[in-house]
């Protein structure tokens, strides 16, 4: 039995932790939206101001907004128009997150509820992929690409997602569908379901925040992508929000305030789309794995 002093000093101490667990998680989050700040603070400063020392923590070390130069988002670059490349972007990552949650989708639940030859193998291959690195299939895939015709086009960077949309989108959706009961795949097929019913009406309904998980970081992949895009698109009438900010540095002159506003818009839509679907994210991801 513990005593009345003992309750009282278990309690101090919860306390206690909960709150040097609170101060250390916001000194993280602090460290984390910190450089998130100071490119949102050099965004609104001169070029030349930005590289003083000692840095100042306010774009023009006052509280006066007014003050704030927010004509650097009044971008002049001929390779950076705003709304193109933005069109460009969605252009790209629309068909990406389409095609790559839909293929995942039936990769998960075949490997998770139907029964074929192989079926241990082929997921061992598909999870072992992971392991390759990028930088070696790039110079073969570059060459495929080429022979077919599709460089400084869209096409290298949305086809791949028709195949299985990325083993590791495969596989934790294969670990949702596994938390489902067998019974309800049972008891739909005694009622004359096939398995694409049993997939539409039972298994997708009950991962909906996988999907969405996976959604998204097939999103902020594609969205975030320079190398790929950088060795496939050409032309500058094509080039993406990630690829346009490379218009800012040139041989003899680089527009470093203009840089750091166009960075805020890049990373500004997927922020949104982010912070819309964030309950959903952290639900998918805490719930990975969990048996019901």
């Amino acid at each position: 039995m513990f005593t009345k002093s003992g309750m009282q000093n278990k309690k101090q101490n919860e306390k206690f932790c909960n709150r040097l667990a609170f101060t250390v998680l916001i000194l993280i989050a602090a460290m984390v939206m910190l450089p998130i700040y100071w490119i949102f603070r050099s965004s609104l400063m001169g070029s030349l101001d930005i590289f003083i020392w000692p840095p100042k923590f306010l774009p023009m070390g006052t509280i006066n907004p007014s003050e704030w130069n927010w004509s650097n988002y009044t971008i002049r670059s001929a390779n950076f128009v705003f709304l193109r490349n933005l069109m460009n972007s969605f252009a790209i990552s629309v068909p990406c997150v389409i095609f790559g949650t839909a293929t995942a989708i039936s990769c998960a639940y075949a490997f998770a509820r139907l029964n074929f030859t192989g079926k241990r193998f082929l997921f061992s291959l598909c999870i072992g992929s992971m392991l390759l690195p990028t930088m070696v299939t790039l110079i073969p895939l570059y060459m495929a690409w080429t022979y077919l015709g599709f460089v400084d086009s869209y096409w290298p960077l949305i086809l791949p997602y028709l195949c299985g949309g990325g083993a590791f989108n495969i596989f934790l959706l294969r670990q949702f569908i596994r938390t489902i009961p067998r019974d309800l795949d049972e008891a739909a097929k005694i009622d004359g379901a096939g398995y694409w019913q049993i997939l539409f009406n039972i298994i997708i309904p009950s991962i909906r925040p996988a999907i969405i998980v996976i959604s998204l970081l097939i999103f902020i992949t594609t969205w975030n992508d320079l190398l790929q895009q950088m060795i496939y698109i050409h032309s500058a009438d094509k080039y993406t929000l990630v690829l346009g900010l490379t218009a800012f540095f040139g041989n003899f002159k680089a527009d470093f305030a203009g840089m750091f506003a166009a960075t805020v818009l890049t990373f500004t839509p997927g922020l949104i789309i982010y912070l819309v679907c964030q309950r959903y994210f952290i639900e998918g991801i805490v719930m990975t794995g969990m048996k019901n």
